[in-house]
This record gives C-alpha cells, structure tokens and sequence, in this order.
C-alpha cells in the first residue's frame, strides 16, 4: 500500500527510463491514465495501454532517441501533505520552457500551455523535461 499513487508511476517511468526498459507496468486508475494521455500527446511516451483483467494495469511504452530516454526527469510538485495550487497567470514554465507542467484543473489533466489558453488554473501535478 502506498500513499501517493502519482508519485509511485512518476517513480516507476523515471526508473525504467533509466535502465533502458522498453515498456512499465503499474495499477491503473482514471488519474494515471490521463497523465498518461498527456506525456503521449506531449511525444515523451510512445503508447500506453490499459490492460482490464482481474486488477485493471497500466502498460506505458517508453520512448527513445538515440539510445537515450526522451523523459530526462519526471518532479512531483504537489504532495498529499503539501498540495500546490496556482491560477493562470501563476503557471510555472519548465527549464525555461522546453520542459512541461501537467496540471489538474477542472478541463482535466493538462499541460500548463493548455491551461493558459483555457484560462484556468489548478493543482501542479509534476514537472517533466
């Protein structure tokens, strides 16, 4: 039993990225695949896929170039003790933007571009770049 689900799939892609996995598994539920959405709308996975027998599992297919992981570093920012909220004109920019934020706002998960063209603000879920 873990506390922080989001923080464990963060923990799990970093991991697997670093060893050369092609593909990493995890439990699924409806918060991860849509983060999961995202990093493949963004090009930093190349699939994901869900996968519903007894337990339902989230398969994420990595994605490389050159040999290296395209996912150089995932951060959580917003913990269960220590929730992070922002409104729109307070979204961060990652690496000066070349990284990306993914939010939870009341659109859903999405990028912090997105956001700022939704005008709406949330909770910052993690960094990625």
């Amino acid at each position: 039993m873990y506390t922080d689900p989001i923080a464990d799939m963060l923990t799990r892609i970093r991991n697997a990225g670093r060893v050369a996995h092609e593909a990493v598994q995890m439990p699924s539920s409806k918060e991860k695949t849509a983060i999961a959405d995202t990093l493949k709308r963004e090009g930093y996975i190349r699939d994901y896929e869900v996968v519903t027998d007894k337990h339902p599992e989230l398969n994420i297919m990595l994605k490389y170039k050159s040999e290296k992981p395209v996912i150089s570093d995932l951060k959580r920012i917003s913990k269960p003790s220590c929730r992070v909220y922002v409104g729109v004109k307070d979204i961060p920019r990652v690496r000066g933007g070349l990284g990306t934020v993914i939010m939870s706002t009341p659109a859903g998960i999405i990028t912090g571009r997105q956001a700022k063209l939704q005008n709406v603000g949330g909770e910052v879920l993690c960094y990625v770049w």
